[in-house]
């Protein structure tokens, strides 16, 4: 079952090794466990629904809560300690599409606020019940899922939106087919919530992020239904589809997704290279990517994350054995891990890691085989569980992420690390800040930090030190000429840094279209904009 109060599902953990504590015991302080509140407590707290209609709805207190709140920093802090100030009146579980245009209709009689809920991963506030004067309505559509239509021609296969990853994979590959969108989030996100946000997949060099592998849809929005075909090419005016990407629920409520589908590669495969030094390592995968390499996957370490990684694996003799070879290579302080992914037949996958290893050689890398690679493929979606684990020995974590040209990629993430690591000086707290780039482009990259920090010793205080980082980051970002979101999306967190990204115009042209499908401003108020 999903865990309530943090990530994934509650028979799942991911302990914390005591090497990893002991860089955080080093870096930050000792951390001190906070003291939760139950299920149970929590239950007999939530207020009486204002709802009232009959339908696909529940009113349970104990699925208002689960549906209260996504996987945000602050998400996690509210339903940890308990303070959650808005629970939804209501959950709707529509099964069809026919529902779905009922719930939107009761909603729009009533003036109830409507809140699109796929996986409930929103890591930036996407799905948070706002505090309001009508009624707050949360539309869970995992109802709406499955395999709707194959076209094995075309290679386009249609989905409903609230289809979770691991389903899409099962049933793709059971046709010897794949969409191969894998973000962190892949075992509980869904397909419209990959739409909403406009997410990446950790494979997304090789397969493309979602906006390219989106061919088409329905939504549907309080105006009315939304329908956009899944042409290869139109020159019919603006492409409406680019909207939808990325409206985060502002627009309407997407139902059906027909996505770019391809089959399966003989081989996918991982190969570890370590490199001497972050500058050298930056300029490699640069010259990797823009040197055209068909490559599926490029992710780069910095030293700090590299080391954070190898005290995750440090128990084994395995590792040892490994920072000692390295040693004897002259690549050991300063290191730096980079991860090749490669994909397709067996004779193109041995020419691409030729190629990539005269590139990578050059730069004085040194290749440890795939044996780190299929580790980290094996546990690349249990490292979120992390969080749940070090926030029981007293830390909190989260991530900024963004994305820049290569020519002010130097400056914004030493920026960024700087003054996460001095966001709370001011409170005589330490920040454990470590980063790599993970999406990688001819012009430019993103760059991921995690960052670390002790909680305080209340609710309050630990909100108030992440909050200190989370501005720091975020305006560094933002001054440095960075994105404030490659794939998060924008939620709550980053709203207030997108009109300097998008200017007043573009503010008001985003404004003018939710205006127009949501006349009324029900659709997920106070996200995005």
């Amino acid at each position: 079952m999903r865990r309530w109060n943090g990530w994934g599902d509650d028979t799942r953990d991911r302990p914390v090794p005591l090497p990893l504590l002991d860089v955080l015991r080093q870096s930050v302080g000792a951390g001190t466990a906070p003291c939760d509140v139950s299920l149970d407590a929590l239950v007999g707290r939530v207020p009486l629904s204002r709802w009232r209609s009959s339908g696909p709805f529940t009113l349970a207190a104990e699925t208002r809560i689960r549906h209260a709140r996504g996987q945000s920093f602050a998400d996690l802090v509210a339903m940890r300690s308990g303070r959650l100030d808005v629970v939804p009146d209501a959950v709707a579980y529509p099964r069809c599409s026919a529902d779905l245009r009922s719930v939107v209709g009761m909603a729009g009689d009533r003036q109830a606020v409507l809140i699109p809920f796929g996986g409930g991963t929103s890591v930036v506030g996407g799905v948070t019940a706002p505090s309001s004067e009508v009624p707050v309505l949360t539309v869970d559509l995992c109802n709406l899922d499955g395999l709707l239509a194959l076209d094995r021609r075309a290679g386009l296969a249609t989905f409903g939106a609230g289809t979770c990853g691991p389903q899409v994979e099962a049933v793709l590959r059971a046709q010897g087919l794949t969409l191969g969108h894998f973000p962190q989030s892949f075992e509980l996100s869904t397909v419209g919530g990959w739409v909403a946000t406009r997410s990446s997949g950790q494979q997304s060099m090789g397969f493309g992020r979602i906006e390219d592998l989106f061919a088409g849809g329905v939504v549907e929005a309080p105006a009315g239904t939304l329908v956009l075909p899944p042409f290869p090419a139109s020159a019919a005016g603006p492409d409406l589809r680019q909207l939808v990407l990325g409206s985060e629920g502002r627009l309407g409520i997407i139902t059906e997704a027909t996505v770019r589908v391809r089959p399966v590669s003989d081989v996918d495969v991982v190969h570890a290279v370590f490199l001497p030094a972050w500058e050298t390592a930056v300029e490699a995968t640069r010259e990797l990517v823009r040197s055209g390499t068909a490559l599926s996957m490029l992710r780069l370490s910095s030293p700090e994350e590299t080391e954070t990684n190898l005290a995750l694996a440090r128990e084994s003799r395995t590792a040892d054995l490994l920072q000692k070879a390295l040693a004897v290579r002259h690549v050991d302080v300063g290191k730096c891990l980079l991860l090749v992914g490669i994909m397709g037949t067996t004779r193109q996958t041995r020419q691409q890691w030729r190629a990539a290893h005269a590139v990578v050689g050059r730069y004085g890398g040194v290749h440890v085989g795939q044996a780190l690679g299929r580790t980290w493929q094996r546990g690349r979606f249990r490292q979120p569980y992390l969080r749940n684990t070090l926030w029981e020995q007293g830390y909190g974590v989260d991530t900024v992420e963004t994305a820049t040209t290569w020519s002010r990629l130097p400056r914004l993430l030493e920026n960024v690390e700087r003054d996460l690591r001095n966001a709370l000086a001011a409170v005589n707290e330490r920040v454990h800040a470590i980063t790599h780039l993970s999406h990688v482009y001819p012009t430019g990259s993103s760059v991921y930090t995690t960052f670390v920090f002790r909680l305080g010793g209340n609710a309050d205080e630990t909100l108030h030190r992440w909050q200190l980082c989370k501005d720091a980051a975020s305006r560094a970002i933002v001054a440095n000429g960075g994105t404030i979101s490659h794939q998060h999306g924008v939620g709550i967190d980053h709203r207030r840094y997108l009109p300097q990204e998008k200017g007043p115009l573009g503010i008001e042209v985003l404004r003018s279209v939710a205006r127009t499908l949501d006349p009324d401003n029900l659709m997920n108020p106070g996200k995005l904009l």
